[in-house]
Parts: C-alpha cells; sequence; structure tokens
C-alpha cells in the first residue's frame, strides 16, 4: 500500500504530456481536452507548467503545443521492448512480403500496448506509427485481442483502470456483462477488431485491424495487428484472408521468444 495519497496535480500533468505526445501536431487546448476529459483552464495551466519545466513548447501561430527534445529523458532508462523488437522484425518483414499489409507488435504496458515493432511504411495509407507508439487497451485490436487473453484477475484489474478514463471504448469497462460477452466473443472467434469509433477518430474511418494474442501455453505476451483499407477489404475478406497468416505469424513469434 503507498505511504501518501497521490498527487492529482502531477497525475493531471503527466496526462496532458502523454496526450501532446500521441497527438503531435494537432495538440491544441481542445483537442487535449477530448483526449484527457480534464477541463480547459486545468490543461492551459498545466501546459504552462510544463512549457516552464521545458517538456512542451507552444506554437503560437498554429496555437498548438508539442514536446520537446527533453521529454526523450523520460524514456532513457526503459529498454523493455529491444528485445522484443529484435526477436519479431525479421518476423513482420516477412509477413509483410506475404500479405503486402502492415503490422503492429505490441506490449502490454500497464495503460496501454506499447508498440515495440512495426511493418508500417511511408506511403498513400498514411497509418505511419513508430515503435514507441502507445495504443488504448479497449480501442485498438492489439488491447482487445491482449485483455481478452489475460487471467481473471489481471482483465478486472485493467478494466477497473479503464472504466475511469474517458473514450467511447472504454463504456465496456464500466459494464461487466459487455465486458463478459466481448472477451468471450474474442476468445471464441480468435480475434479482436479495432474500435469503429477510434478508427473514425484515427484514420477517418479509412483503416481498420484484425489482432491477435502472441501466447506461450496460456500466457499472452503480446499482441499483434494486421492493417487494412476498409474500401480494399470488408471486415468478413479481410478475416478471411489475413486471419490465418497473421496467428501463424503470432506463434512463429512465441516461439522464438521462447527459444531465446
Amino acid at each position: 500500500m503507498p505511504s501518501y495519497k497521490p498527487v492529482n496535480a502531477v497525475i493531471r500533468g503527466l496526462d496532458v504530456l502523454m496526450a501532446v505526445n500521441r497527438l503531435r501536431d494537432r495538440a491544441s487546448v481542445g483537442e487535449v481536452h477530448r483526449e484527457t476529459g480534464l477541463d480547459k483552464a486545468t490543461i492551459v495551466r498545466m501546459l504552462e507548467t510544463l512549457i516552464h519545466a521545458g517538456f512542451v513548447f507552444h506554437d503560437p501561430g498554429r496555437q498548438v503545443y508539442a514536446v520537446t527534445g527533453k521529454a526523450l529523458l523520460l524514456c532513457a532508462g526503459y529498454d523493455r521492448h529491444r528485445t522484443f523488437g529484435h526477436v519479431v522484425a525479421p518476423i513482420m518483414a516477412d509477413f509483410r512480403k506475404r500479405i503486402g499489409w502492415p503490422s503492429d507488435v505490441a506490449i502490454f504496458d500497464q495503460d496501454a500496448m506499447l508498440v515495440v515493432e512495426t511493418s508500417r511504411e511511408a506511403g498513400p495509407m498514411l497509418v505511419n506509427r513508430h515503435p514507441g507508439y502507445r495504443a488504448p487497451l479497449l480501442a485498438s485490436s492489439l488491447g482487445l485481442a491482449y485483455v481478452a487473453h489475460c487471467d481473471e484477475p489481471t482483465r478486472q484489474a485493467i478494466l477497473d483502470t479503464q472504466a475511469a478514463l474517458p473514450g467511447p471504448w472504454n463504456d465496456v469497462a464500466r459494464n461487466p456483462d459487455l465486458a463478459r460477452r466481448t472477451f468471450a466473443q474474442i476468445r471464441t472467434r480468435g480475434f479482436a477488431a479495432m474500435h469503429p469509433e477510434y478508427s473514425r477518430l484515427e484514420y477517418d474511418n479509412r483503416v481498420s485491424t484484425v489482432g491477435v494474442p502472441i501466447l506461450a501455453g496460456t500466457r499472452v505476451l503480446a499482441a499483434i495487428n494486421v492493417l487494412y483499407l476498409k474500401t480494399a477489404l470488408s471486415r468478413e475478406q479481410a478475416v478471411a484472408e489475413l486471419l490465418p497468416g497473421l496467428k501463424e505469424t503470432a506463434g512463429r513469434i512465441a516461439r522464438d521468444l521462447h527459444a531465446r
């Protein structure tokens, strides 16, 4: 048990910093409000504090905020993702050559899925992500596939945390019956899909994903997805064409991780 109550102002400041980092070049006060649910006066106060500390700067011409290079110091000691990245990179490159669509591999990181490797490339899909991107747990197929295959106590702890966060995809965490049905369905059908509202907000409703867990026996290690354009494939076509190879790739990654 903690010795002291959490300092809420610090938590709010970190929430704002993470939102600015996620939003990149569109981090206006309004967008940060949408991401965090904090009132705008609090957001402005936190942004000014972060500017004073050197972690954020303000672009007055566009009225947006962005993180500075100093923010890199916050992850300088974190290298767990590198082990996964070294193992999965060649496997993912091979998978992309076979199917033509990009993929991400992510590991659980407390309140999000941390992308450790991606086969996305610059191009017309406009879905570039880099290792280090944190995908929402209950909005992304990565997170939903992972949470569905956690043991029950771990899953409930995750849902308890997500229930307090904004976003329509977190409604499942606030409804125990819906959560049971949702995660049972994911396990039964063998895959998770991106939440439609997340697709709309992040990808202008042009992109969706299919995601599966990376399992060592019954223990979930990580998750892998494959992205596709909705104009090219329907959900049913994506599952039929991409899921078998995705599951095979997940199994290959699991075996290689175990061999290490």
